[in-house]
């Protein structure tokens, strides 16, 4: 029975590994060693953000090694930082630029097996014509407070 059980779990965790938008891993650097499976790290990652053609993010994110970690149901930690440039041409889309569209989630990744989540939220500050990303951590029950934010100002 628990061999079942744990091969429906690495099976889930694998499954949703697969539909979890991701991001291209720039590199890592490993933070605590692990004698079994991949050691504790630092990735970090860049992905464009979806509706904004132009802008680039790059997140920095503990990733949870050991034998857990190596399968994909290890709970990652909440910290991560972010920073956003402008890549190319931005173009910003109309439904942006009037503000419908703030607080819309660009990017999210699974942290641990089912509950827990790294999420990138985009806001428009008209006023001063920026594009300002926020990262955070949630669960289903209760979030972290750890967060990182970053502005792309954007230029005539």
């Amino acid at each position: 029975m628990k061999k079942l059980i744990f091969w429906s779990l690495l099976s889930l965790a694998l499954v949703l590994n697969m539909l979890t938008a991701g991001a291209e891993t720039l590199g890592h650097v490993d933070t605590k060693f692990k004698w079994m499976g991949p050691d504790d790290k630092i990735v970090v990652e860049a992905f464009d953000d979806p509706a904004v053609a132009g802008v680039t993010c790059y997140l920095s994110r503990a990733k949870t090694g050991g034998i857990s970690g190596g399968i994909g149901v290890a709970e990652d930690k909440s910290d991560a930082s972010i920073s956003c440039q402008q890549t190319g041409p931005v173009t910003l889309p109309d439904d942006i630029r009037s503000g419908k569209r703030d607080n819309e989630q660009v990017f999210k990744q699974r942290t641990s097996l089912i509950f827990k989540s790294m999420q990138v939220v985009r806001f428009y500050d008209k006023k001063r014509n920026a594009l300002v990303y926020l990262v955070y951590s949630d669960r289903v029950i209760e979030g972290s407070p750890k967060n990182s934010i970053t502005a792309v100002s954007l230029r005539p």
